[in-house]
């Protein structure tokens, strides 16, 4: 098994193994170091390597290539190229060059822009990312790029995120060089993303418009049986189930994707996949790959895989924990504790900035996991509420404690912390209880930001934490360089950090209703909705954070917020018009013709005897009349109210339309349909049931 594992890994990948014995030594020695540095790539070099990247390809079988990249769409985006070119005399040959390598020139008019240009302005280009290496999927040569437009704005989420890893690694480089590390040449975000997702029959998939439109389920009863009995969590793996994990891994490892632990979720035919830490911008390519190959495989094996945040109401939604730290070039991360004052010091001085980043910042990272799915899943007792906090635990929290009272932490005997002298007393990795309540918890020598939504690209909270750490590193070293006396300029600002941001620290129950009321009482925000904490990404403080490390431009801000808000007022209409064609095409059918079979009954009973009553019919029939009149109200005005939408031509204003009325309306319509379908026979009920769909699988 072990040589089954090491031949498929990377085995479609065009990777450093492969560049060393397809490279001439001094082009990959000038390619490596293009990477390694972040520099601009020689044409020569990339001339060469387009070529033996070509023969490599080839003898794969493949035929095209495309620039494979992220647009504002949340999935992936290519277009298909040949190798072949005309010679003369109708013959061809193929051939890439470097140019055709280096750049693509992508039709860029369909993909969101938020305004950055017109629909007739279609120019866009798309550029390499050498440092996520190329691969083959499906019988195409993918060279993962950045995409942009003709006057140089970032459309996608890839060159937001390299422009974001490069902000903290200058700000991280200029902290341990205070420290005496001169040797470290670069600082990289690594990230490791715990994907969940459902996998129901195809054929019950097929047959629900909602889940063929929407991802989610729009109406359903609950079922007998939810997730009650704690019995599916970690329990035995399916057998269709395990045949779909199994074809999943080796696929991915054929990308090089770190796939390594798999297992069942919370909820009935929920599941969890989980690779090992690689570089953010790997990692996000990784993830968008995991989720495409998820849904591919898994119809392959007369499965459906749904990546929604909230496909089922009344079980645990779905949720992408992105666990995110910071490691040097050579193997040392920045969020281990350490052996020596001064690695304690330093790790003290990177904890205070995720610290200060996240109570600074709240408000971003809660954008950071916006979405109309994923307000569905917020805060519903199966993730984090959109308040931000931070859980470091008992140990950690005391000697933080210490530190700002400038008091005695008694550990192996009673000492003094004074930062840079003493050593900090070690802790365990797993020093204290694992917080799942927690939306960013501190696991060791990593953070686990729980409250990311499944479907999500992991780029836009990587960008942001990027970002945010990168504004305090910077704010430290500004303070530090310029100090008198290290020492105790550096014991003095950790302090003084601890002590500035500590309402930002809870190691309690954050889905109970107590840490509601005390968050506000610490003036913590709690933006519930995607619609509150969307127009955050224009707010001056933010706007001044992102142009200040060159990450966004003001254009490119108004252009996400824009974005985003029309991506949720699209969805909510998707939902509302997929609702009301379910109710009057499946749901009001299916009940007229059982309230007819009951009149049928009552009718034929009274004509056999006349004196006979048909009390049980009566009733059930009475009260289907009700709701079905009910419902068949609630669409009207679900109707009408989503017509009302389209004469509102701003998009926040129309976002709080959709918030207000649409998804109120759409709540009231579902209720009566839900109330309706346990009182019908499943003979006439032809939509799958919760049942059916969470228990289908075998």
């Amino acid at each position: 098994m072990e040589n089954k594992i090491q031949e498929l890994f990377g085995s479609m990948v065009f990777g450093d193994s492969v560049m060393r014995q397809k490279l001439p030594k001094d082009i990959y020695k000038s390619l490596k170091k293009t990477i390694e540095e972040d520099k601009v790539l020689d044409i020569t070099v990339a001339n060469v390597v387009a070529s033996a990247m070509k023969d490599w390809a080839i003898e794969h079988g493949v035929t095209h290539y495309t620039h494979w990249f992220q647009p504002m769409t949340g999935i992936t985006a290519e277009k298909h190229d040949s190798f072949i070119s005309p010679i003369g005399d109708g013959a061809v040959i193929s051939e890439f060059s470097g140019k055709e390598l280096i750049r693509g020139e992508p039709d860029a008019s369909s993909f969101p822009s938020g305004g950055l240009r017109a629909t007739f302005e279609a120019r866009g280009y798309t550029a390499w990312d050498p440092s996520s290496y190329a691969f083959i999927k499906d019988g195409v040569l993918c060279i993962p790029t950045a995409f942009c437009s003709y006057g140089g704005e970032a459309l996608d989420k890839k060159t937001p995120l390299l422009r974001s890893m490069e902000a903290v690694n200058v700000q991280a480089l200029r902290i341990l060089k205070l420290f005496g590390n001169t040797s470290v040449r670069r600082v990289v975000p690594t990230v490791g993303p715990e994907q969940e997702y459902f996998l129901i029959r195809r054929e019950d998939y097929e047959a629900r418009r909602d889940l063929v439109f929407t991802g989610r389920t729009l109406f359903g009863a609950k079922p007998p049986k939810g997730q009650e009995l704690e019995d599916h969590y970690f329990g035995a793996i399916k057998p269709r189930v395990k045949a779909f994990m199994c074809e999943l891994n080796e696929e991915l490892w054929k990308l090089g994707v770190y796939a390594k632990t798999e297992h069942n979720e919370a909820a009935p035919a929920q599941h969890e996949l989980a690779p090992i830490f690689t570089t953010a911008n790997i990692a996000t390519d990784h993830n968008q790959l995991t989720m495409e190959l998820m849904k591919k495989i898994a119809s392959r094996h007369g499965l459906a895989c749904l990546l929604a945040e909230k496909p089922f109401q009344g079980v645990n939604g779905s949720g992408k924990h992105n666990n995110w730290s910071l490691s040097t070039n050579d193997g040392q991360n920045l969020f281990e504790p350490g052996d020596t004052p001064y690695e304690n010091a330093q790790f003290l001085l990177f904890l205070s900035a995720v610290i200060a980043a996240a109570d600074d910042y709240q408000d971003l990272l809660r954008v950071s996991a916006a979405g109309a799915g994923n307000d569905h899943r917020l805060g519903a007792s199966e993730a984090p509420p959109a308040i931000i906090s931070i859980f470091l635990g008992d140990e950690l929290s005391a000697i933080l404690d210490s530190i700002e009272n400038g008091s005695s932490y008694e550990e192996h005997g009673k000492s003094d912390i004074e930062i840079g002298v003493h050593v900090l007393p070690k802790f365990p990795k797993d020093s204290t209880d694992r917080n799942r309540t927690s939306p960013l918890a501190f696991t060791g020598n990593k953070f686990e930001f729980r409250m990311l939504g499944a479907s999500s690209s992991i780029a836009g909270p990587n960008i942001i934490f990027n970002t945010i750490v990168a504004d305090e590193l910077s704010r430290f070293a500004d303070i530090l360089e310029n100090a008198d006396d290290f020492k105790s300029s550096l014991n003095k600002l950790i302090a003084d950090e601890i002590r500035t941001h500590k309402r930002i620290l809870f190691n309690g129950n954050n889905y109970s209703e107590d840490w509601v009321r005390e968050a506000e009482s610490r003036g913590l925000l709690n933006m519930r909705t995607s619609v509150e904490a969307i127009p955050c990404y224009i707010s001056e403080k933010n706007v001044k954070l992102f142009t200040k490390h060159k990450i966004f431009t003001e254009s490119e801000l108004h252009s996400r917020c824009e974005i985003h808000l029309e991506n949720y007022c699209k969805v909510i209409n998707i939902e509302a018009l997929t609702m009301i064609e379910m109710a009057v095409k499946d749901i009001l059918p299916s009940v007229t013709k059982y309230m007819k079979s009951l009149s049928d009954t009552i009718l034929s009973k009274t004509k056999v005897n006349p004196a006979l009553h048909s009390k049980a019919e009566n009733k059930l029939l009475e009260k289907l009349s009700v709701l079905t009149d009910s419902m068949y109200e609630k669409i009207e005005k679900l109707s009408c109210d989503l017509e009302k939408s389209h004469d509102i031509i701003s998009l926040r204003e129309r976002a709080e339309y959709m918030k207000d009325t649409i998804i109120p309306d759409m709540e009231q319509l579902r209720a009566d349909a839900d109330q309706i379908e346990p009182l019908v026979s499943a003979e006439y009920w032809k939509i799958p049931t919760y049942g059916q769909l969470l228990f289908g699988v075998n």
